[in-house]
């Protein structure tokens, strides 16, 4: 006996009931607001809709005419969206409007509009995006790119921002400054096709490749402190420190940025106090310290020593001119001294002035013999020809001490410069001797 209890098919939803309790409970949970409309006024508007437009409750907005919820100069625009719907399913073009909200504040907006059905008629579903966070995102990057311009236009220090191909995307006033041209001539422009000789820090040519941002570009490695010289096209030669670096670490195709500072003056400055603290200020040859540098170097050399032979030379008499005539007239002679001792030497042979009227004479490739002997002569006769100083005809005799070096020499800077010192005193004349040397030395002399 067969028994039927009851049907449970006549209970069961079917699959088109099921797909629309889905959409439903999706809509209902959707963060974007929706609102449907119907011949112009709204019929239905989800929570999220609410909220966007600032409801109490759904009696707020359902019921009320479309157009009260947007801004009167974006209506017609919405109605003409609507308009080309004509084919259920169909939806509109993503489009920007300002709504309206229950406080008659606005708020920007995305909508896009589908024709379709309500309660088997149709009608429009609109989906609402607030635009209000993305609008705080822009403008705020507005105002860190405003900012980051801005400050950058203020630095002195030259930024330039170049792409993956080269070109020069951006250089703020001081780079443009720095390198002697205007924005037109340096933006979209590629760094290698700019007139510029670029100089290592030795001032060798370098080519454009060797640039840090260049570096930067090809290897994605950061650049610190690279110094390098620029030749303008206008003559002036300016010298950077520049750094480098990708702007986006993370993504390989960034473009790399490039800082740097103009060290032109500061490099000036920096050799000038180099160059004072290594030459007599009288004369501008070597001081002692920087001659007995160069000797110091020749000794702790085993063979082909750079320097073979010093020469000590002393002015006879020369504290009668101070005396009688005058330092101003004393430092005079001095000078024209050291300039007839540099015209008598090579280019490679070292002269410096270590005190007083003491001059000290590093000759390179020389050893004792005729060569030797015959420069000496030469260069005590080039001292004792007449000097003119305001109106004094004023001759000079210098006494010089020889002390040749050889490979291994064990000798200090200073021991050879104390038996050059003996080799001198014993050179002159007896009435110019201060008897307070006598030490002995193997050293030669010349009167």
């Amino acid at each position: 006996m067969l028994e039927v209890v009851g049907n449970d098919r006549a209970n069961t939803p079917t699959d088109a009931e099921q797909l629309a309790q889905r959409y439903r409970t999706l809509v209902e949970h959707s963060p974007d607001g929706v609102v449907v409309h119907e011949r112009g006024t709204i019929v239905y508007a989800n929570p999220a809709m609410l909220r966007l437009l600032g409801a109490q409750s759904v009696d707020d907005v359902v019921g009320a005419p479309v157009a009260d919820f947007v801004e009167a100069r974006d209506i017609p625009g919405m109605l003409e969206r609507i308009r080309r719907l004509t084919i259920a399913g169909t939806a509109s073009e993503p489009a920007e409007l300002a709504l309206v909200r229950c406080d008659g504040s606005t708020l920007d907006a995305e909508t896009v509009s589908v024709l379709t059905a309500w309660q088997n008629r149709l009608a429009y579903q609109v989906v609402v995006h607030d635009l209000t966070p993305q609008r705080r995102a822009e403008a705020a990057q507005a105002r860190a790119e405003q900012f980051f311009t801005t400050v950058v236009s203020q630095l002195e220090e030259g930024v330039v921002v170049i792409d993956r191909e080269g070109h020069i995307e951006s250089a703020n006033p001081a780079a443009r400054r720095i390198f002697g041209y205007d924005a037109d001539d340096l933006i979209g422009t590629r760094l290698d096709d700019l007139p510029l000789c670029l100089l290592d820090a030795n001032a060798q040519p370098m080519p454009p490749t060797w640039t840090p941002v260049i570096r930067t570009l090809a290897t994605g490695e950061t650049v610190t402190r690279f110094v390098f010289g620029v030749d303008r096209p206008d003559g002036q030669r300016r010298w950077l420190s520049a750094s480098s670096r990708l702007l986006n670490p993370e993504d390989p195709n960034s473009p790399a940025v490039s800082s740097f500072n103009d060290i032109t003056e500061f490099r000036a400055s920096r050799r000038q106090l180099e160059y004072q603290a290594t030459h007599d200020p009288l004369t501008g040859l070597a001081n002692r310290a920087l001659v007995l540098s160069r000797l110091a170097g020749a000794l702790g050399t085993s063979e082909d020593l750079p320097v073979s032979t010093v020469l000590f030379i002393d002015l006879d008499g020369f504290k009668i001119i101070n005396d009688t005539l005058g330092h101003a007239i004393g430092d005079t002679v001095l000078q024209i001294v050291a300039q007839r001792l540099q015209r008598g030497l090579r280019s490679d042979d070292i002269v410096g002035r270590i005190g007083g009227d003491e001059f000290l004479v590093l000759l390179s490739g020389r050893t004792l013999g005729e060569d030797l002997e015959a420069l000496v002569t030469r260069l005590r006769q080039s001292m004792a020809e007449p000097i003119i100083a305001r109106g004094h005809r004023i001759q000079v005799n210098a006494s010089i001490g020889i002390t040749p070096l050889h490979a291994g020499d064990a000798r200090t800077p200073e021991a050879v410069l104390h038996d050059a010192d003996i080799a001198m005193y014993r050179a002159k004349p007896p009435g110019h001797r201060d008897n307070t040397l006598t030490r002995r030395s193997d050293s030669t002399h010349a009167s």
